[in-house]
């Protein structure tokens, strides 16, 4: 692996990873992502070269301090990591390669942060409802509500637990090549 300044690049691999960096952006900022993180991280992906910290700033025109907070970010999503080169003194970056891990990794994250919160606020809402015709309609949806991100928690859950198993990106193969049937 390349350890030094990210290396030239043709015109037409230059146009395309800044496509790719400002999409994965734009998806990002679309889910509630921070937008900046996610550029950061669509630079670190789509090369085999570690970026150091002013590489990284540079090129996607962003200052020290922002750069250095969403680093920090993507290391804690374990979506990149820090590596060593030479006897340079600067920190240098790259970007978890293989997507399925990725993708678990994401999972992870997204379940920690978002859906177990709401389960928290869900089954709060149902112990405080009250009583009453009206509280037990809320409480019903509520219930509702909860089983459903009960069970989005369950997948995402086993999503992440999938990181090293070969098996899983498998069968979302064949169901996905089952959905292109129907």
């Amino acid at each position: 692996m390349k350890h030094a300044a990210p290396p030239a690049e043709s015109a037409g691999l230059k146009a395309s990873r800044e496509r790719f960096v400002s999409a994965w952006g734009d998806m990002a900022s679309n889910w509630g992502i921070n937008k900046t993180m996610a550029r950061i991280h669509a630079l670190l992906m789509s090369t085999e070269t570690a970026w150091s910290t002013d590489d990284i700033m540079e090129k996607l025109s962003i200052s020290r301090g922002n750069a250095n907070m969403n680093l920090r970010a993507l290391a804690d999503w374990g979506l990149i990591k820090r590596v060593s080169v030479g006897h340079e003194r600067k920190e240098y970056f790259e970007s978890e390669k293989d997507v399925w891990n990725m993708c678990c990794r994401i999972a992870r994250e997204r379940k920690k942060r978002e859906i177990e919160p709401v389960i928290g606020t869900l089954q709060e809402c149902l112990r405080e409802a009250g009583e009453g015709h009206e509280a037990a309609a809320f409480r019903k949806k509520m219930k509702e509500l909860l089983e459903l991100v009960r069970t989005l928690d369950f997948v995402l859950g086993k999503l992440a637990e999938q990181e090293r198993n070969a098996v899983m990106p498998k069968v979302l193969m064949l169901i996905k090549a089952m959905g292109h049937k129907a």
